[in-house]
């Protein structure tokens, strides 16, 4: 196979090395582009140098591998297929279950050689496909949906129904926000931001950790960082670039969809 270039996103610098010398035995041909310690820094370099493959570490400072790749899969231009995705992980054999059920490929830490190729030839496949003109990035898209799903998958509070009341502090009191009164809400730094016709709140609790407590009929995730109750949605408006945006009732601004969830409006 002619010559390809990876990236590696991968926190622990001596795992860093020890998986580029053992990529240089199993396919010599291949150039690494870049390595780099964080999920933010490995979407800017993977936007800027364009590599055909990606060795993504789930679990790096700030943003996550996962968090990173859904991320790029999102600012990727449309015109370039999207690279062979690799995600290298110390997580268990259930979370290892969700890699293979998606067919998103992965490595163990610490990387054995057997392994690595294994996913070399697999990865090499892809390219050849990509070749062809034989890979679609809405299969990558669909695969992150459904890994996102999996990983981020609810636990308890899922038996207990979805989430009715939101607590929220106002000043020195405690004000019970029902759920559907909801707009939409939007991570923002350390806080969430629950937006209702004319309110906005803050709350301490994650996206992550909010999401798997709401109605899931109800509450559409449209961006990695926004959630918004589907039946407030008023028009779906497509700009010059391709991208949709949303306008809902009762709030003025207009929220940008992530191509990850473009699907949701497909009659666009």
């Amino acid at each position: 196979m002619s010559e390809a270039t990876a990236l590696i996103a991968e926190d622990e610098p001596l795992l860093a090395t020890a998986l580029q010398a053992e990529l240089a035995k199993a396919w010599p041909q291949l150039r690494i582009a870049a390595t780099v310690g964080d999920g933010a820094s490995a979407v800017v370099q993977s936007l800027a140098l364009k590599p055909d493959v990606l060795f993504f570490d789930i679990r790096m400072p700030g943003q996550s591998g996962l968090d990173a790749a859904v991320e790029l899969a999102d600012e990727w231009p449309h015109e370039l297929p999207f690279p062979a995705l690799v995600f290298v992980t110390a997580y268990d054999q259930y979370a290892v279950q969700a890699f293979e059920t998606q067919a998103v490929d992965y490595l163990l830490k610490p990387v054995q050689p057997a392994r690595l190729q294994k996913t070399v030839a697999k990865v090499q496949e892809v390219l050849s496909k990509r070749a062809q003109g034989g890979t679609d990035i809405e299969a990558t898209l669909g695969q992150l949906r459904n890994l996102l799903g999996t990983v981020n998958a609810p636990g308890q509070a899922a038996a207990q129904g979805p989430l009715k009341l939101i607590q929220v502090s106002v000043g020195t009191s405690i004000r019970m926000v029902p759920v559907e009164e909801v707009v939409y809400f939007e991570a923002a730094d350390k806080y969430l931001r629950v937006l209702t016709e004319g309110h906005e709140y803050l709350i301490r609790t994650p996206l992550k950790e909010l999401l798997p407590q709401l109605d899931a009929q109800r509450f559409w995730q449209v961006h990695r960082g926004t959630v918004v109750r589907s039946d407030a949605i008023d028009t779906v408006t497509r700009d010059e670039a391709g991208k949709l945006h949303l306008q809902l009732r009762g709030r003025k601004e207009k929220l940008p969809v992530s191509r990850l969830y473009a699907h949701l409006f497909r009659a666009m």
